[in-house]
């Protein structure tokens, strides 16, 4: 008997209406207190072709893909064969047996259930189309019988979905006790897999990356969305839309506080950000690693030019269009150096919608701070799968930051300030009552200059004379004025050539030079603004170990470390177990920012050996150590999966394996 601990595997064709039904699943197991994990898998057409959704139930909490099925739901011909071949030694293959079974299903380490689904709609429902979407509740209320999920749940999830929709309510409730019945008289229920109710949830939530950040733009104060559809980002979208329109609408005129604009192509939808953001307004897009392809022009522009704008990227599989309904974490380096020249850009890697939501806030605040664009690197697996995430928390006392900007009331002492200089200048030139006036005039100023907004050490550095990239603070992050600021003060021209400290066009390589010297600082700024690592069992300081063979050749060290970020945590954090209990216990970190701060460094200096685990094919997070950090190549082992799955915790332990063994 396995009880909450079992994956499921729902093969369907797509645009049958199998998505709710199957989802209907998850949140049952989810509301019976059971942690439980599905992954979407569907093609790039609109119909037709097979479509999976693998739900992992697992009381011990683990949240990432497992290998291998104990049982599968196959009412997709096409793909029957194949499903058939998955499923577990020991395991349960059902199917519709309103037609027998082709020659070759004759598997005798599994348990065939028939179950005649579409002739049991057939008897019941009179609707074509009712029959069809009717067998994808029916084997939801077999698994109900099979798998002793407690009908009440599901009676509460149809009602709740129908809400407002009565009268398909009565229908969808009769197919769930067709599945429930059938199975009860047909064979023994429960099976040895089955879910039996806890309560290890808590306050938890079931939600999507993709839903997590929209929210968390409209939270971050958000007011303009521009983007081109594109999988797997669209939803963002779709998420800021369906959240500005129940929180950012003005009470007393009904007009929406928001601008949506659907642009022609990812290359103007960031063009639009970037405007946005340039005249004050917090700004985003969304989209996916072609569309940042196509936004390289802009974003180096962004950097150049220091506009803040913000960019979430949920990475699929790649190169061109590749698999565009697969998961991958391959725009590292095109996203960290996007566009020509010298650039670079921070990133954030989110790890589950909490962080999701956080994390795009932050980013607003960021890009500001830093006035430079931000980019959210997420992936089709968290942002189109809901995930078990700890609940979304908000600060009503948290200010947003603006970053360095210049009030008109700042602008208007640095102009005092020159006039204080040239009054100065001229009353030393002049005698008798000339000489008196300017003194009036001179004390004047100097009680501006000594009230109450007097200028702060920053704006005196300014020495009476604004300039857009002056770097007074030595942090590399120049003071920005927004347009309609000031009416006379504080204007500059923005653009992509070369300028110099007060954003005057020059061609002098010592202006450019002084240019690009300074955005390297800011660069070092940037290195402790972004989310820090997390560390998970060896913590700092590292004290290592001495590696010492087991008997059975295993190497047992204390001495190497383990890097991830984005969705291979899950895996990842479970495989650390799984090769815990063979005695090779390595040091954790969790990547959560880019660029590396002073703590990622330490891990990577204080190990003798690291493996990154990440899921593309050319080790892109490990060239950026190498790159940015100068990381010796052979300290650094990847740990790679790239076939458009999530990767599981099997193939790291594998692979970690490999490297410990004689």
């Amino acid at each position: 008997m396995s009880v909450n601990d079992f994956v499921v595997r729902f093969a369907n064709v797509n645009g049958t209406g199998s998505a709710s039904a199957n989802a209907l699943f998850t949140k049952a197991v989810f509301r019976m207190g059971v942690p439980v994990t599905p992954k979407n898998i569907f093609p790039s057409n609109i119909q037709g072709l097979p479509t999976w959704y693998e739900v992992r139930v697992s009381e011990k909490g683990y949240l990432g893909r497992r290998e291998g099925v104990d049982l599968i739901i196959a009412v997709n011909p096409q793909s029957m064969k194949k499903d058939y071949a998955d499923v577990r030694a020991g395991g349960y293959f059902l199917y519709d047996s309103s037609k027998p079974l082709p020659p070759g299903y004759d598997r005798t380490d599994i348990t065939h259930i028939g179950i005649p689904l579409m002739a049991l709609c057939n008897a019941e429902f009179i609707d074509a189309r009712q029959r069809q979407l009717f067998k994808n509740i029916v084997y939801i209320g077999a698994l109900s019988a099979l798998l002793d999920i407690e009908f009440a749940v599901l009676e509460g999830q149809i009602g709740e979905q129908f809400k407002g929709k009565e009268k398909l309510i009565e229908p969808n409730i009769k197919a769930l006790n067709i599945g429930v019945d059938y199975c009860k008289e047909n064979f023994d229920c429960p099976l040895d897999i089955r879910v039996e109710r806890r309560d290890l949830l808590g306050d938890k939530i079931l939600f999507g990356g993709n839903s997590a950040c929209g929210l968390g733009a409209v939270y971050a104060g958000a007011t303009v969305a521009a983007w081109y559809p594109i999988t797997p980002s669209t939803s963002v979208v779709d998420a800021f839309a369906k959240y500005a329109a129940k929180f950012r609408v003005d009470a007393e005129t009904g007009k929406n506080n928001y601008a949506i604009v659907q642009a022609e192509d990812e290359l103007a939808a960031i063009g639009m950000v970037m405007g946005a953001c340039w005249n004050g307004a917090r700004s985003f897009t969304a989209t996916s690693g072609p569309g940042v392809s196509l936004m390289n022009e802009f974003l180096g522009l962004g950097y150049f030019a220091e506009v803040p704008a913000v960019l979430i990227d949920v990475q699929r599989t790649g190169p061109s269009t590749g698999m565009p309904t697969r998961t991958q974490q391959s725009d590292i380096l095109l996203a960290a150096y996007a566009s020509h020249g010298d650039t670079k850009h921070p990133l954030l890697f989110p790890a589950s919608p909490k962080e999701c939501f956080e994390m795009t806030v932050d980013a607003f605040d960021l890009t500001e701070r830093l006035q430079t664009p931000v980019i959210i690197m997420t992936d089709l697996d968290l942002g189109m799968n809901d995930h078990i995430s700890d609940a979304l928390v908000w600060d009503d006392k948290r200010e947003y930051d603006r970053g360095k900007y210049l009030t008109s009331e700042e602008l208007d002492r640095i102009s005092t300030a020159t006039l204080m200089s040239a009054v100065s200048k001229i009353s030393l030139r002049t005698n008798g009552s000339a000489k008196d006036e300017m003194s009036v005039v001179m004390a004047e100023l100097d009680g501006q200059a000594n009230s109450d907004h007097a200028p702060s050490q920053p704006l005196e550095q300014f020495k009476g004379k604004y300039g857009r990239y002056l770097d007074v603070d030595d942090d590399g992050i120049p003071y920005r004025t927004i347009p309609g600021t000031h009416a006379t003060h504080g204007a500059f021209v923005t653009r992509g050539s070369s300028r110099d400290e007060y954003a005057v066009y020059t061609e002098d390589g010592d202006a450019y030079r002084r240019n690009v010297d300074r955005l390297s600082r800011k660069w070092d700024t940037a290195k402790e603004l972004v989310p820090q690592p997390e560390f998970f069992r060896g913590t700092p300081p590292y004290e290592g170990g001495v590696a010492a063979a087991s008997a059975d050749g295993v190497v047992l060290s204390a001495c190497d470390g383990v890097i991830y970020f984005g969705t291979s945590s899950y895996a990842a954090e479970e495989a650390l177990e799984f090769l815990a209990a063979e005695d090779i216990h390595l040091d954790a970190m969790r990547a959560r920012g880019f660029p590396f701060g002073q703590a990622f460094r330490d891990f990577v200096d204080a190990h003798e050996r690291i493996f990154v685990i990440e899921q593309n094919r050319d080790a892109q997070f490990r060239s950026l150590m190498m790159i940015e950090l100068g990381t010796d190549s052979a300290k650094l082992i990847s740990v790679l999966n790239y076939d458009g799955m999530p990767i599981t915790a099997d193939n790291i332990v594998r692979q970690i394996r490999t490297s410990f063994t004689k």
